[in-house]
């Protein structure tokens, strides 16, 4: 079995590092051209993490105790659920709903307490084609930060599990004005905000701004950096988000934007602990891309004073 190498130095007081299948190019619970999960955990160890989000659903094992085994014997341990689902259909709520019971249920039994919420893309991710809307209608809106709360206290008061919404490339939650409204139309209490700094920055966003404006409502980061080249491409070519990532639009640091030794200082500032976790979209990839860069982004992130040693108290 993988033996992970020490932790480079201690972490920044209220912050934990940990990873993703993401980072392994993994993006739907099956896939060809995606390396097996055992895989993603051997190297996940060897990388030197202790901490990963699940990932996609049914990619790593939904059996607790299968899961559960797969873990131990690697010393790994899991700060959340990876949730997809549209929060602005009332017709496809109860399908939604189902979903995201069966996530949150294999999260809490991992013993973990949060639930990364993603909306879905208005753009095939393999064909880039438009799929609806880029634009949510006013009464798509209007119900938007509703439907939130109303899935966040199920999931807190059922599973305690708390909700945190993740913006994305090509889904109607994507630049900040698009954050700072649902912000603004939903509760704290069962709705807050999985800092994604690619997907912000990738949304024209200002991720520091963010951080201090509305760092109560940071429940959750992913941290990732974006080549401010090809974003200038998206923008001119009106690309997906599918062939940005065909392109390298997500890199490793120190390359790209934002700086993570300038987020991880915001993030210190804040009266909350949290999870902190590598993401850095590489689907489609040869399967030996993934941990040479999992390697040399640990190390570039203990730098900046990341590191995955100690268990964040949840408090929102």
């Amino acid at each position: 079995m993988a033996t992970a190498p020490p932790s480079l130095r201690t972490t920044v007081g209220n912050l934990c590092l940990g990873s993703a299948p993401d980072s392994w190019g993994v993006w739907f619970p099956e896939d060809e051209q995606q390396v097996p999960y055992t895989r993603f955990l051997d190297e996940l160890v060897l990388a030197g993490y202790e901490w990963l989000e699940l990932g996609p659903y049914g990619y790593l094992p939904t059996d607790p105790q299968r899961l559960k085994g797969e873990l131990d014997a690697r010393g790994l341990k899991v700060s959340g659920g990876t949730a997809f689902g549209a929060l602005h259909r009332p017709e496809a709520w109860d399908e939604m709903l189902a979903h995201v019971r069966r996530v949150a249920a294999l999260t809490a039994a991992a013993g973990a307490h949060h639930l990364v919420f993603i909306p879905p893309m208005y753009r095939d991710e393999k064909t880039g084609a438009f799929t609806e809307s880029p634009e949510l209608t006013a009464g798509q809106w209007a119900g938007f930060g509703r439907a939130a709360d109303r899935l966040g206290r199920l999931l807190l008061e059922e599973y305690d599990v708390r909700l945190v919404v993740h913006p994305h490339a090509d889904s109607h939650i994507r630049t900040q004005a698009e954050i700072e409204r649902l912000l603004n139309e939903s509760d704290g209490r069962y709705t807050n905000l999985c800092l994604d700094t690619g997907h912000v920055a990738y949304g024209g966003g200002d991720n520091l701004d963010l951080i201090r404006r509305f760092g109560e409502r940071v429940g959750y980061v992913h941290i990732k950096q974006m080549d401010p080249e090809i974003l200038a491409q998206v923008a001119a070519e009106d690309l997906s988000f599918g062939e940005a990532v065909r392109r390298g639009v997500c890199v490793s640091p120190p390359a790209g934007v934002p700086k993570p030794a300038d987020v991880v200082v915001e993030l210190a500032r804040l009266d909350a602990e949290l999870f902190v976790i590598v993401e850095q979209d590489l689907y489609p990839c040869a399967p030996g891309v993934p941990l040479p860069i999992a390697v040399s982004t640990r190390e570039h992130l203990a730098g900046c004073g990341l590191s995955g040693t100690r268990r964040p108290n949840i408090d929102r």
